[in-house]
């Protein structure tokens, strides 16, 4: 029986690019119990949430260093130098996407994202900004994925039917809510599982 899957919706942090703090914060904080704390007490997931939703990081910046005067020069960092927590693709995750554009699949994205490091990543990675028909961005939409709402907008803005989609997330709770919504739905680990999902479903042959 055909796959009824033609479109295909990614995340994008984790998924086609990697993101993750400690990249920067192990050169500037060696010591692993101070890093930690930092990363938790300071620049935390919460306060950089906040970008994601809409918030300018010279707003964020300056808010924190009001409450840290001690610790300005690293939560500067954490915007300034914000590509040496990117150090590039997922290994295999962008030759999937290419192989998936190349067979004129249909391919879409809801991030959760600052708007200003998003244009930075797009510039730094073009295939963020050629590879998709239309791309949700929490920051602009303020709401974050797993919101259903911002799912909503992508299905609304370019008449998805959810059954017909296939969606890709590394967080457990996104790929729940896109299911809820009767999206077919995998969780991302690594591109050898993804590879294998896209093959059972017929998006690529293997």
């Amino acid at each position: 029986m055909a796959s009824t899957i033609t479109n295909v919706v990614f995340d994008i942090g984790n998924v086609l690019i990697e993101w993750n703090p400690e990249n920067l914060y192990r050169k500037l904080i060696p010591n692993d119990d101070e890093r930690h704390e930092f990363l938790t007490t300071v620049c935390t997931p919460d306060w950089n949430v906040q970008q994601d939703l809409g918030r300018t990081w010279t707003e964020a910046v300056e808010v924190l260093s009001r409450e840290f005067p001690d610790k300005t020069a690293l939560i500067r960092a954490y915007s300034d130098r914000w590509h040496e927590m990117v150090p590039g693709p997922i290994s295999g995750a962008e030759a999937l996407l290419t192989e998936l554009k190349a067979n004129k699949t249909p391919l879409y994205a809801i991030t959760n994202f600052s708007s200003e490091k998003f244009v930075e990543a797009q510039v730094r990675f073009p295939f963020l900004k050629t590879s998709f028909l239309d791309i949700v961005v929490s920051a602009e939409e303020r709401m974050l994925k797993p919101d259903v709402r911002i799912y909503q907008i992508l299905i609304d803005r370019n008449d998805l039917a959810p059954e017909h989609c296939l969606f890709i997330d590394d967080s457990l709770a996104n790929v729940e809510t896109a299911r809820q919504l009767g999206m077919t739905a995998h969780h991302f680990k690594n591109a050898a599982g993804l590879e294998r999902e896209l093959a059972a479903l017929n998006l690529i042959v293997r």
